[in-house]
């Protein structure tokens, strides 16, 4: 079953409003075997320009489902927000299926439907093209950024001299830098 957890800023949520967002966002229970147990939830926002921004974040156990969408007619914005959903929906379905159809035969937790036909051509391959291998030298940031910059590119993974975790310094598009520490 789908809770829902609807929010509204600058906008009071009416009963219509609700009934409106959940009759349609419940549509993407029909591409689940199991019943679905979580909580979608769903923040409206409408700006000073008349402009409403629908985002809705529906957390499974195996994916996370996430879209918004900005336009002047809310109930709009909420139809294209499905639209997203049932893409996400569709493009992931076909990757766990294909895993599954080769591990010979075992089942997916996706409910077989005939309504949403998969799309050809929007499936995407992740393909690794290259692999390297390399020992993670211990240094400060300092160091790290040097040494990224030295090679031209525009992320490095180190080893942290002092906690020993393995950190990622990387350049923004602002052109700083910025660094992603592990536990």
């Amino acid at each position: 079953m789908l809770n829902f957890n609807i929010r509204g800023e600058n906008i009071e949520v009416t009963p219509a409003i609700r009934e409106y967002v959940e009759t349609k966002i419940e549509k993407i229970d029909r591409y689940f075997n199991e019943e679905l147990n979580s909580t979608a939830n769903v923040n409206l926002k409408v700006y000073n320009d008349k402009q409403t921004k629908v985002e809705v974040t529906i957390p499974m156990k195996n994916l996370t489902l996430r879209a918004e969408e900005r336009h002047t007619d809310m109930y709009a914005a909420v139809d294209l927000i499905v639209d997203k959903l049932e893409r996400q929906i569709r493009k992931h379905k076909t990757k766990v299926n294909r895993k599954f159809r080769e591990r010979e035969g075992v089942g997916s937790y996706f409910a077989a439907t005939e309504s949403a036909p998969e799309p050809e051509g929007t499936e995407e391959d992740y393909t690794i093209v290259r692999t390297k291998t390399f020992d993670l030298k211990p240094m400060d940031q300092d160091e790290a950024i040097l040494q990224m910059d030295m090679l031209g590119h525009n992320f490095f993974i180190f080893t942290d001299a002092e906690s020993n975790g393995t950190n990622i310094v990387y350049k923004r598009k602002d052109g700083k830098y910025g660094l992603i520490e592990t536990n």
